[in-house]
């Protein structure tokens, strides 16, 4: 074989390893964006780059692997929705408990199905693998959580953000599933 002959192998290989290392990257982007929905563009605004953001994303997929997350029995199901509905109830004479209890139920019936609970980012980040489109709601809520500690959110902001909790709390209460089994 000649030199030329080499070379053009040479660049050849280079040129196909850069082409399957930039559709592996492709594909990995289409099942990530695919897999995370909107927790994808905000992960990307939060690390600044798609690579970073995308190496989050797969950190929290393999750290959820090694999880075991649960169903709740019927009974557990009927309790935490019996407490949902005491809890919903009360919004009108107190908001701001009714708030701070919805955080609290939604962490304990994580808890129940085997979620890691610690921090919320934590708990938000570790939601957004199998449940990526409420875990915008949980975010939301507990924003909306913060701005009332600071005294500044409004009635109707309370309001949203039990609807944001409830959105939650019906997607890990797994009713669908429920009603089909």
């Amino acid at each position: 074989m000649s030199t030329a002959a080499i070379v053009i192998l040479i660049v050849a290989i280079v040129v196909i390893a850069i082409l399957a290392w930039m559709l592996f990257r492709k594909e990995r982007t289409k099942k990530l964006r695919s897999q995370f929905g909107p927790e994808y563009d905000r992960t990307i605004k939060q690390y600044g780059t798609a690579a970073k953001a995308e190496r989050d994303l797969e950190l929290r997929q393999k750290r959820m692997q090694k999880v075991n997350i649960r169903s709740l029995t019927p009974a557990e199901r009927e309790r935490f929705a019996e407490r949902w509905q005491v809890l919903q109830s009360r919004f009108v004479d107190d908001p701001a408990g009714t708030i701070h209890d919805a955080d609290l139920l939604v962490t304990e019936i994580m808890s129940a199905r085997g979620y890691p609970t610690i921090g919320f980012e934590g708990r938000a980040d570790d939601l957004s693998v199998d449940h990526p489109l409420v875990v915008t709601h949980y975010r939301k809520a507990h924003e909306i959580a913060g701005k009332h500690e600071k005294g500044a959110a409004t009635t109707e902001e309370l309001r949203q953000a039990v609807v944001c909790y409830r959105e939650l709390f019906e997607e890990l209460l797994e009713r669908h599933l429920a009603t089909r089994r």
